[in-house]
C-alpha cells in the first residue's frame, strides 16, 4: 500500500488525498468559540509556578528509590495524601516535556530525558518508574521522539544525537523486540505485545500505561495493540531519519523497508475499512478487538496512515467526540467494568490529555487542521471550566459531563497533573499565542 511521506502530507499537493479531506470533514461540527489570552493567563500561570512542586532530584538509590544524575518531574502532587509520587515514569516524562520544550526550561526537559537514558544503561531497560519494584515492566515508548524533539527544538548537533539514538536502537532489540524473557514482546506477524515479567495479563496491561482499559479484556498478553507497533513504527522511522542526517542511505532504507514491512502488517490484522478505525488484534483468537479506542489514532501521529485511511479515521472522530472533548473509548455497552468488576478509568466517559495531545498532532500531520483546531480547543475549554470552578487540573476529565468529576480508577483520582497541565500550556502556544 502507498504511503504518504511527510513532505507530501505538508504540501498536500495530491488530488485524491485532497478530495478525501473533503470528504472527511464535510460533516464536522463547527469550531467551539476561540480562547483569548486573558482567557487563559490565569490558569498558565498556574502551570507555571505549579512545575516547582512536581520537581524532584534524588541523586542517589534511596531503599527502593533508583537514584538519578538530573533533576525530574513526577506526575502529580498533592498535600495531605498518602498517594503520592517521588519516582519519575517513562511516558508521563516524554509528555510533560511537551509543555516545557522552550529556553527556560532546556536543562530540566534534557537532563529527564538522560535519566531515561541513564535507566537504560544501568539496566536495560526504562522501567515503568525510577522504583525497584517496578522494574519487571516499562511503559509506552516514547524514546526516540523525546529525543528528536529535544533536536529539533534545542539545535542540537549529530554528536549529541547519535550516541542516544544508538541507546534507542538497543532499548528497541532488547526490549520491544524481545522474544523471550525478560522481554518476550515479539510474538506474531512481526508486531510486539505488552508484557510483563511475572506473565500477568493485569500487569501487562500496565505497561500500555492504560490501567484499566475495557481494550484488552483483561488478557493483555494475548494482543498486539495499535499504540505499542505505531509507536515502533515511529521508531523505525526516527532511525531512518537519523541515519540519512548521518548520510547513511543504506541504513535509512533498511529502517524505512522495517517501517513500511510493520505497516503492512497493522493494516492486515489491524486494519477494519468498514468502521474506519485501527482495532487491537488478538493472535491467540485470530481476531480484531471489539473495542473502539483512541488507540486507533496513533497511526496518524505515526505517519502511518495512508490518505484513504485518514480520511476513514477522521470521519469515524464522531464515535468519541463528546461535549468536553475526546472520549477514550466509544460508549461501551457493557458499562464501565471489565471481567472481574475491575474499574476502567482508560474508557468512556473518561478523556486524557496524552491521547487528545497525539489526536491532534495526527490530524496536524494530515492537513486536518481545522478539525485539529476543534479539539484543542474544546479540550482547553473542558480544562479551564474546572479550573476556574475547582483551581485545579485533573489527570482526567468526564469528556461527557464535563461540569461531573471523571469515572474513578484502581487508584484514587489526581489533581494538579503533570501532563495534563503541559498539554493544557502546549496547546495554548499552539492555538492561542
Amino acid at each position: 500500500m502507498p504511503r504518504l511521506t511527510p513532505e507530501d502530507i505538508v504540501s498536500a499537493a495530491q488530488k485524491p488525498l485532497e478530495t478525501a479531506k473533503i470528504l472527511a470533514q464535510k460533516a464536522l461540527p463547527a469550531a467551539p468559540k476561540e480562547l483569548t489570552k486573558e482567557d487563559v493567563k490565569e490558569a498558565r500561570q498556574y502551570i507555571k509556578t505549579f512545575w516547582k512542586k512536581l520537581e524532584r532530584r534524588h541523586p542517589e538509590d534511596d531503599e527502593s528509590l533508583i537514584g538519578l544524575p538530573h533533576k525530574y518531574l513526577v506526575p502529580a502532587y498533592e498535600e495531605h495524601t498518602n498517594f503520592d509520587f517521588n519516582e519519575m515514569y517513562y511516558w508521563d516524562s516524554y509528555f510533560m516535556a511537551q509543555g516545557l520544550l522552550d529556553a527556560e526550561h532546556k536543562e530540566l526537559v534534557l537532563g529527564m530525558l538522560d535519566n531515561l537514558l541513564a535507566m537504560l544503561e544501568r539496566f536495560k531497560v526504562i522501567p515503568n518508574a525510577s522504583r525497584t519494584y517496578l522494574m519487571g515492566r516499562s511503559q509506552p515508548p516514547f524514546l526516540t521522539s523525546y529525543i528528536r524533539d529535544c533536536y529539533e527544538t534545542y539545535g542540537l548537533d549529530l554528536e549529541w544525537l547519535t550516541p542516544r539514538m544508538a541507546a534507542a536502537e538497543q532499548e528497541y532489540f532488547t526490549v520491544w523486540k524481545g522474544t523471550k524473557k525478560p522481554h518476550e514482546r515479539l510474538v506474531y506477524a512481526g508486531l510486539s505485545r505488552y508484557y510483563d515479567i511475572n506473565y500477568l495479563h493485569d500487569l501487562a496491561e500496565a505497561e500500555s500505561g492504560w490501567d484499566m482499559t475495557p481494550r484488552f479484556s483483561r488478557k493483555a498478553l494475548n494482543y498486539l495493540p495499535v499504540d505499542l507497533n505505531a509507536l515502533l513504527y515511529k521508531y523505525e522511522t526516527d532511525f531512518a531519519w537519523a541515519a540519512a542526517l548521518r548520510g547513511d542511505t543504506a541504513a535509512s532504507t533498511k529502517w524505512q523497508l522495517m517501517a513500511d514491512s510493520r505497516a503492512d502488517s497493522m493494516t492486515n490484522l489491524m486494519w477494519d475499512g468498514f468502521r474506519g478505525l485501527y482495532y487491537d488484534y488478538n493472535y491467540v483468537r485470530g481476531k480484531r478487538s471489539g473495542v473502539a479506542s483512541l488507540a486507533a489514532y496513533y497511526p496518524l501521529w505515526s505517519g502511518q496512515a495512508s490518505a484513504e485511511q485518514a480520511a476513514a479515521l477522521v470521519k469515524s472522530l464522531k464515535r468519541f467526540d463528546e461535549k468536553g472533548g475526546l472520549a477514550t473509548t466509544d460508549q461501551d455497552p457493557l458499562g464501565k467494568f471489565v471481567l472481574g468488576s475491575m474499574p476502567t478509568q482508560w474508557a468512556h466517559p473518561n478523556g486524557w490529555a496524552p491521547l487528545v495531545f497525539l489526536t491532534v498532532q495526527g490530524l496536524e500531520r494530515y492537513g486536518y487542521h481545522a478539525e485539529a483546531r476543534r479539539q484543542a480547543l474544546k479540550w482547553l475549554r473542558t480544562n479551564l471550566d474546572w479550573f476556574s470552578t475547582h483551581g485545579v487540573f485533573l489527570e482526567k476529565y468526564n469528556v461527557v459531563s464535563p461540569d461531573k468529576p471523571p469515572a474513578k480508577g484502581v487508584y484514587p483520582s489526581q489533581t494538579g497533573f503533570g501532563w495534563t497541565n503541559a498539554v493544557f500550556e502546549r496547546f495554548c502556544k499552539d492555538y492561542i499565542d
